[in-house]
């Protein structure tokens, strides 16, 4: 292989960023370990936010909101009014109110109590797309991963589905992704990664600042 074969890349990028990385999966379990309510359904909020949507600034809305004290007690029309740089701002005010009744708002059901009751990955994913609206297999895997539950589920954005297909891993970037799908990609991107010997939940972050040039969430 070339020194600039997108495989050789991969593997340079994570040579250098493996530290860093490594650090960043670290924060994401320690939200799993040591994190309140409010910090878990903040992480929800923002992947029921990254939808056809920029990732920083889906999170900065979420920080605004933190600071105001919208997330928590805002009503819808309060909530979309802080979304302005997110799209499809009043569907996802909605989505967010009604995970806020369901996981919250007088709720003694917590995320991270119905996760341990779990205690699976793939089973976790299902329950949220099954029960949490605006959450599908992408958002709930990157949701997942960013509370330091599950590491090994394959996040498919633009990013990761693009270095999928220069890789070889996919022939071509699919229109749209049903459950099998999705499935059959994860299988694909799992068997890559330990063919090349880099984490799942390593792998996509590589993925990510080759594209972005950072290491984010």
């Amino acid at each position: 292989m070339g020194r600039n074969h997108p495989v050789e890349e991969i593997r340079a990028i994570y040579n250098s960023k493996r530290e860093e990385i490594g650090l960043r999966l670290h924060e994401f379990e320690k939200i799993w370990k040591t994190g309140t309510r409010e910090e878990i359904f903040a992480e929800l909020v923002f992947c029921i936010l990254t939808p056809q949507s920029r990732g920083i600034s889906c999170w900065a809305a979420v920080e605004n909101m933190m600071k105001k004290g919208v997330l928590l007690a805002g009503d819808a029309s309060q909530i979309a009014k802080e979304l302005n740089k997110v799209r499809f701002l009043y569907k996802k005010s909605e989505y967010i109110i009604e995970a806020r009744k369901k996981f919250l708002d007088d709720s003694k059901v917590s995320i991270k109590s119905i996760m341990n009751r779990i205690n699976d990955g793939h089973e976790a994913r299902e329950w949220l797309v099954q029960n949490v609206k605006g959450i599908g297999y992408k958002e709930a895997s990157h949701f997942l991963r960013n509370i330091g539950f599950q590491q090994n589920l394959a996040i498919l954005d633009r990013h990761i589905v693009k270095n999928l297909k220069l890789i070889g891993v996919l022939k071509e970037i699919p229109g749209s992704i049903s459950r099998r799908r999705y499935l059959d990609i994860e299988k694909r991107m799992m068997e890559f990664s330990e063919a090349v010997h880099i984490p799942m939940g390593h792998l996509d972050l590589v993925m990510w600042y080759k594209e972005t040039g950072e290491i984010f969430k």
